[in-house]
């Protein structure tokens, strides 16, 4: 398996990040196998998504009715509300496996891969990107 570590910024605002170029550049050169995407954070998740036509910020704007940015967390430090942060990778899984033919991503037309973040404490990530050989 190869793997690596990348570093993201999000600039401390929620955000969709897409990753797409990024992961298609890591396994460009592989053959067939599977292209694994982890954020090793307990507050951010990966999406597999259409983004650019509004659908990146329909995702945030639901997790803010779904998970509203209030009082009622009991998980408390950081900023008012972050404990809905916490509770995202329960909706946004922090991982995402995608197979890959001679090379190329076996996405659909639209679809792209994103890092989902949430947490305005934290603007800058990390996103591991794993290729295990098929």
């Amino acid at each position: 398996m190869r793997s690596e570590l990348r570093a993201v910024r999000t600039g401390g605002v929620p955000t969709v990040v897409d990753l797409t170029d990024e992961c298609a550049e890591f396994v460009r050169d592989e053959a067939d196998g599977l292209l694994h995407v982890f954020v090793p954070h307990a507050t951010a998740g990966v999406a597999v998504i259409e983004t650019g036509s509004g659908s990146d910020d329909d995702l945030l704007a639901q997790l803010d009715v779904l998970l509203p940015r209030d009082d009622r967390w009991r998980h408390r430090h950081g900023s008012p509300g972050h404990g809905r942060d916490h509770v995202l990778p329960a909706f946004v899984p922090p991982h995402a496996s995608i197979p890959v033919l001679e090379g190329r991503m076996q996405l659909g037309t639209w679809q792209r891969v994103c890092l989902v973040d949430t947490n305005g404490d934290n603007p800058q990530r990390h996103v591991r990107l794993s290729f295990l050989a098929g």
